[in-house]
């Protein structure tokens, strides 16, 4: 389980990437960045899940496996039926391992902000009213909230067995950038 500093140079050049972090973090932000800087196509993941209505697609897992049997590729580092199969084939983790005021502020701004836009997400899925994260025990920023503590607990627990995985620990914002 070789652990490496962010600014430090990984033993190779990364192929398969996974980016792990709570909800709101900016794991897709990142994706993207790396994807590009490395040269690799990104698959990203919420839109393999999300289907119309916010309706889970049943094809989710084989839209997964197709995407990582690529040699080269990056996407997020989420939903239970796809971590395994996403570390399995990964050779390296990023985690952001951010602080919860930090996660909560990027996942309130970006909500309000999807939400006031209208923006078009996966599938035609649009955020919801404000006003569910009273009601909704889903709701994203609910969700962020109350996972926040389950990343670095599932990432230790995948660190604790046997791994392959490269795992680059960021801890902010200016981390990430470096």
């Amino acid at each position: 389980m070789p652990q490496v500093a962010a600014d430090s140079l990984l033993p190779f050049r990364p192929r398969r990437v996974l980016v792990a972090g709570t909800s709101g973090a900016g794991k897709t932000t990142l994706a993207r960045r790396i994807a590009a800087i490395l040269e690799l196509p990104h698959s990203e993941i919420d839109a393999l899940f999300h289907g119309p209505n916010w309706v889970p697609r049943p094809e989710f897992v084989s839209d997964v496996e197709a995407a990582i049997a690529a040699e080269r590729w990056v996407t997020e580092w989420q939903y239970r039926l796809a971590r395994p199969l996403l570390a399995e084939r990964a050779d390296t983790l990023v985690w952001l391992d951010y602080p919860r005021h930090l996660v909560m502020w990027r996942v309130i701004q970006r909500t309000v902000s999807r939400r006031a836009q209208r923006a078009v997400m996966w599938n035609g899925n649009v955020e919801g009213p404000l006003w569910r994260l009273f009601t909704d025990k889903t709701h994203i920023v609910r969700w962020a909230w109350d996972t926040h503590a389950k990343t670095p607990s599932r990432v230790r627990a995948l660190l604790a067995g046997d791994t392959h995985l490269v795992v680059v620990r960021l801890r902010g914002p200016l981390e990430a950038e470096r």
